[in-house]
């Protein structure tokens, strides 16, 4: 079977891409991109680039796959891919570059919504991610996606697990050791508990042993993955997978919607909501969605989701082991044997270990010395990337002066008086006291600013870093769209009756008591 379509659609997207590139290049758009935000427009540098790059790739391949000859193979299959892979691509730069700051600029001129202080665009989270994932929706539902580019629709998911792999290369070890001991805690009580009531649940319901097995998986761990995962032991049916998938979708989409809305209400920081999703939404791709939908413009909130979301599956094995000794307990029929070691080995998500991979590779210094905090590193001399024009100046040391006595802890203080008498703040242990004294909001705005400033000079982000910074965010990008392409309303309609019903009860006691939980005892710092 050949899969490479003759079709003009790949060299009609580069064509337009090259076009977008033009008129970016040559100021033929500077008008509209005063409109959407002047100087404050923050995708002038990728409007240059990006389609030129990916509208040359588009044009030759697109030009190759219209009027050249093609047999089957592994090249062709793979090739058939990178059509439906730039109509992702392409939507989702309409969305960040002109839709989205469209929608914002729409959002400003209809003024701030009541006593909340924000603009709608900001309360219900209609950034980039957001309306990517509903044009992916709107896609799929109403239009549907060309056969031309459904091969590469399916590559989407490849995005996503890619880019949770490149996170491993952003975090320390201090901001793993902290986030990592918390996410044990709350995962491990909130999916044993979510796998136990619904095993309660459907006893109470009736429902078959291999459904309530595989439903449980799927509710309380990582979705699709433990589905998937945990229908062999159970010996799940194709139907069961089928309803468990949908109810998954089914509660899964509206909170990737509800969840950031509700952040913004409350006022959530990035540690408290990236907990929140990442123990609250059952899939690893809804859990990323709403992660940058909460911070479209960086990735602070989903480092700390993932984090409880690669915790949440690094519990599968035991859920697996868990549910195979309660079928077998259960069903008196059992007669085909399982090899629930092999069925952990073979299914357990490639992404987690990828992830720990070059998590270990991070920590040796690879990438960024091996203390960078939140992808940065430490570094107040010259050859290290501090500049002398940095130092704190007489008038800022002056307001430091008088309200040192303010702060009753002794490290603190010390760290204070340090930067007053050098200017600079001089090791890791003096800038994690200074951003502790922000965080508790001991001293005035001023000084804030200023100790948020000498943070920041001694603070700096390396080359690679940086680089996977952007590459994360366009794979998330373009992993969210396809993603919004796969949601299609006849798979949350195969949710069932009784799955669905526990599926509601299960995931909103969950959403509701992980929102509770950290909101009591989670902080804003790691």
């Amino acid at each position: 079977m050949v899969y490479t379509k003759k079709s003009p659609a790949l060299l009609v997207i580069g064509i337009i891409m090259l076009a977008i590139w033009f008129m970016a290049d040559s100021g033929a758009l500077s008008g509209y991109i005063e409109h959407l935000g002047g100087k404050k427009y923050k995708y002038l540098a990728e409007l240059t680039t990006l389609p030129l790059y990916f509208g040359v790739l588009s044009v030759l391949i697109g030009g190759w796959q219209l009027f050249g000859t093609h047999s089957e193979g592994q090249w062709d299959y793979f090739s058939s891919a990178i059509a439906g892979a730039m109509f992702i691509l392409i939507i989702a730069m309409m969305v960040r570059w002109f839709v989205a700051p469209e929608v914002a600029v729409v959002s400003k001129m209809m003024g701030k919504v009541g006593d909340t202080g924000k603009y709608i665009h900001k309360l219900l989270g209609l950034n980039y991610v957001v309306i990517g994932i509903v044009v992916g929706i709107v896609t799929v539902n109403v239009f549907r996606v060309p056969e031309w580019a459904e091969n590469g629709v399916r590559l989407s998911r490849l995005g996503l697990k890619t880019g949770v792999i490149l996170l491993g290369t952003l975090y320390s070890a201090a901001e793993l050791k902290n986030l990592g001991g918390l996410s044990i805690i709350m995962i491990g009580f909130f999916v044993l508990g979510s796998v136990g009531i619904v095993l309660w649940m459907g006893a109470r319901m009736k429902i078959p042993n291999s459904m309530g097995g595989v439903l449980s998986a799927g509710m309380g761990v990582c979705g699709v993955s433990a589905t998937v995962a945990a229908a062999p032991v159970v010996q799940a049916k194709s139907v069961e997978i089928a309803y468990t998938i949908g109810t998954i979708l089914l509660w899964g989409v509206g909170c990737m919607f509800i969840f950031p809305v509700v952040g913004n209400l409350l006022g959530m920081n990035y540690v408290q909501f990236g907990a929140w999703a990442g123990t609250g939404i059952l899939n690893s791709a809804q859990v990323a969605g709403a992660a940058l939908a909460f911070q479209p413009d960086g990735i602070e909130t989903l480092k700390v989701a993932e984090i409880f979301n690669i915790t949440r599956v690094l519990v599968l094995p035991i859920i697996v082991i868990w549910l195979a000794v309660w079928y077998v307990k259960r069903e008196e029929s059992v007669t085909e044997t399982v090899n629930v070691g092999r069925v952990i080995f073979e299914k357990f998500p490639v992404f987690v270990i990828g992830f720990i991979l070059l998590f270990a590779l991070s920590s040796t210094g690879i990438f960024a010395p091996a203390n960078h905090y939140k992808g940065k590193y430490f570094g107040n001399t010259a050859e290290s990337g501090f500049k002398e024009s940095k130092l704190l100046k007489a008038d800022k040391i002056a307001v430091l002066s008088a309200e040192i006595n303010k702060i009753q802890r002794q490290d603190r203080k010390t760290a204070v008086q340090n930067l007053i008498d050098n200017g600079k703040v001089m090791s890791i242990e003096d800038d994690d006291a200074l951003r502790g004294l922000v965080n508790a909001k001991v001293l005035s705005k001023d000084a804030n600013k200023i100790l948020k400033g000498a943070h920041k000079a001694v603070r700096h982000t390396a080359k690679k870093i940086k680089a996977f910074r952007n590459w994360i965010t366009w794979l998330f990008a373009f992993g969210l769209v396809g993603l919004g392409m796969q949601i299609t309303m006849s798979a949350m309609k195969q949710a069932g009756g009784q799955p669905a019903i526990i599926g509601a009860v299960v995931g909103t006691l969950k959403a509701v008591l992980s929102l509770v939980v950290v909101m009591m005892f989670v902080s804003g710092s790691i």
